[in-house]
């Protein structure tokens, strides 16, 4: 992978993710007009992206992967050289939760390591999607996800960000307090990049076969996500919890290939998306043409909601999307 290319800052102007915290909005408020009118946008963008409830990480190897556990480094500390780091890139892959199909609604857990030494058998290759978590890293929520996904015949990888050793924090659930560090977006996008590469090396993997999915900062991150070379393309793309609109116009809409068929799901009250730049849904953005779809959930029960892919009727429109546009 020698020429493989990642984004820079310099070329891709970035944000961080999660929610907007009440004691920087009585700042803002306290703003002379002029600059509150400046701030307004980057305010809307700074509250979103976060999951809708305080998790912790639910198992052993998630240890440093959740904003609860992980020691995050100071933003100055990253360096140019850090947002491409191969070493940087490489601990993401390896700390990588990884789930495998074992039979109809069961599936079994290994390592990226595993997959590379073909320690685990498989008697075909998998459709694999690479599965980007949210901004406070790997919870309860990404595992289940990452199940559902691999019990319908999916090979599973979600490379974990909060595993660099340069990482600065992007979010505080807890406090629902965002926009802590900027260049969040740009990581994500090179550390999707890398699995993707990386997995098509895999003999388990189907090269042709390989979907993008990722929930709120995540979400963002898969509309966003531009190959920058033929191994880091995908088959289709499922973005759970983003709206396609934004204060910038460079996190306006959707990046995806004329040949990626694109799903997003968002519900219509999603309360981080309730502002006048980020409210609304990504259908001016998506070709149906190419089967690409958003679907915005207006039922009672799950237009309120942030995270949606723990409801079986969510689901069940993924599943529909993507056994029509992947190869099984």
């Amino acid at each position: 992978m020698a020429d493989r290319h990642f984004f820079q800052p310099d070329t891709i102007k970035t944000i961080s993710a999660c929610c907007w915290h009440p004691p920087v909005f009585k700042e803002v408020a306290h703003m002379p007009l002029f600059k509150r009118r400046n701030f307004a946008p980057y305010a809307a963008l700074f509250s979103i992206f976060c999951t809708f409830a305080v998790t912790k990480p639910s198992h052993s190897q998630d240890a440093g992967l959740h904003n609860s556990s992980k020691v995050f480094s100071a933003p100055a500390d990253l360096t140019w050289k850090d947002w491409d780091d191969p070493d940087e890139l490489e601990r993401t892959w390896k700390a990588a939760i990884v789930l495998m199909p074992a039979g109809p609604g069961q599936s079994t857990r290994a390592t990226t390591e595993d997959l590379e030494r073909q320690t685990v058998e498989t008697t075909r290759k998998l459709p694999t999607v690479i599965y980007l978590h949210g901004c406070s890293g790997i919870w309860s929520g990404t595992h289940e996800r990452i199940r559902f996904l691999a019990e319908n015949g999916f090979l599973v990888i979600a490379p974990a960000s909060l595993a660099r050793e340069v990482y600065p924090r992007s979010c505080n659930v807890e406090t629902r307090e965002g926009g802590l560090f900027w260049g969040t977006v740009v990581l994500r996008k090179n550390d999707a990049g890398y699995a993707i590469e990386k997995a098509r090396q895999l003999s388990s993997v189907d090269a042709d076969n390989i979907v993008l999915m990722g929930f709120s900062e995540g979400a963002l991150t898969t509309v966003l996500f531009e190959a920058q070379n033929e191994r880091q393309l995908v088959k289709a793309r499922v973005a759970e919890g983003w709206t396609c609109h934004a204060g910038w116009l460079e996190y306006k809409g959707v990046r995806a290939r004329e040949d990626e068929p694109v799903l997003t799901l968002v519900g219509e009250n999603d309360p981080w998306y309730q502002d006048q730049w980020t409210k609304g849904e990504c259908t001016p953005f998506l070709d149906p043409e190419n089967g690409s779809r958003s679907i915005v959930y207006r039922d009672e029960k799950l237009k309120h909601r942030h995270g949606l892919l723990d409801v079986a009727p969510v689901r069940q429109d993924v599943l529909n999307f993507l056994k029509k546009h992947v190869d099984f």
